[in-house]
């Protein structure tokens, strides 16, 4: 035999296990981590992506919650386990961008303790106002505080480095103007004192808003997606009233550990995406409070690298220190 032979040879018995895992995957029940509580938006689409990945393979597939420092417990979990496409975890813009500028200690390296697998899903911020505030419009908002002063107008969000409070120094820094914080112990106490008119206006996740929008107790402004909401018609996006280029949607995804092989994150990205553009899928989505931002492993890749370079940039623009 020719050393050209051998080295072939050598080869396919090499690759023959990880293609005849791939082939066979899976033959056993699959973990889907979701790094929080059961019943949020996050919890619903771990679901969501569980159902769909059982349904059309006809394995086990259950839902872990394992919550705890903004995610990162349960995306850790996820980067220790054995890469062999098992154990999944279904992540926030947190646990792949943002946790890493924000937490002094991270469990996990950010950059190469994962397989990006798919996008499944976003949600818009909503700027919005009580119904007394006399603007109507984001661009209005910016310079009613301009006009206030610095610091002078309030903002409510549930979380320091939240999404809400990230997408709302994302918009200071683009629009020029600087409004004050108010930090929430979750949504529903934002929301509480939003409707009393204490605090004047919020960026948040848009959901628990929308009902109060559509009485007309709160004005919504501009929602932070790339493109309007299916829920909200009729609102512009912040983008599209003079704000170029704004696009500060929270994102989910799936991913597996470093070191999965390559055929299996194939497999399990071809099935999410196809699974995620059904019409059925995309429903449940929406009724979750979520969009369909559905994406391969590639396209993943390259969005986590774009948002890694936006988020850094916010965060360093706003002076936020790690804690």
């Amino acid at each position: 035999m020719s050393k050209m032979m051998r080295r072939t040879a050598l080869a396919g018995l090499v690759a023959a296990p990880f293609v005849a895992r791939a082939d066979s995957y899976p033959s056993k029940a699959i973990r889907m981590v979701v790094p929080f509580a059961p019943g949020g938006t996050t919890d619903l689409l771990g679901r969501i992506a569980a159902e769909h990945l059982q349904n059309a393979w006809g394995a086990n597939v259950v839902v872990e919650n394992k919550s705890g420092a903004g995610g990162n417990i349960g995306a850790d979990a996820v980067a220790k386990a054995a890469p062999d496409g098992y154990t999944l975890l279904l992540g926030t813009v947190g646990t792949a961008v943002t946790n890493q500028f924000l937490y002094k200690k991270m469990p996990y390296d950010t950059a190469t303790a994962f397989a990006p697998v798919a996008l499944f899903g976003e949600v818009a911020n909503v700027l919005a106002v009580h119904k007394g505030v006399p603007v109507n419009t984001a661009k209005e908002y910016v310079e009613y505080c301009k006009k206030q002063g610095p610091g002078k107008v309030s903002f409510g969000s549930p979380a320091i480095g939240g999404t809400g409070h990230l997408a709302m120094e994302y918009f200071q820094s683009l629009a020029g103007f600087k409004v004050e914080h108010i930090v929430y112990r979750g949504s529903s106490l934002v929301l509480q004192d939003l409707l009393a008119g204490n605090i004047p206006s919020t960026m948040d996740n848009l959901p628990p808003y929308l009902p109060h929008i559509n009485t007309g107790a709160l004005k919504a402004l501009g929602v932070s997606s790339s493109k309007r909401w299916f829920a909200l018609p009729d609102v512009p996006t912040i983008a599209e009233q003079g704000f170029d280029g704004f696009d500060a949607a929270p994102w989910w995804y799936v991913a597996a550990p470093a070191g999965t092989p390559r055929g299996i994150v194939a497999k399990l990205s071809a099935e999410l995406v196809k699974g995620g553009k059904l019409e059925a899928t995309i429903k449940k989505i929406r009724d979750a409070g979520a969009s369909d931002l559905i994406g391969t492993d590639v396209e993943l890749t390259e969005h986590i690298k774009k948002e890694t370079v936006k988020w850094k940039k916010v965060v360093e623009a706003a002076g936020l220190q790690p804690q």
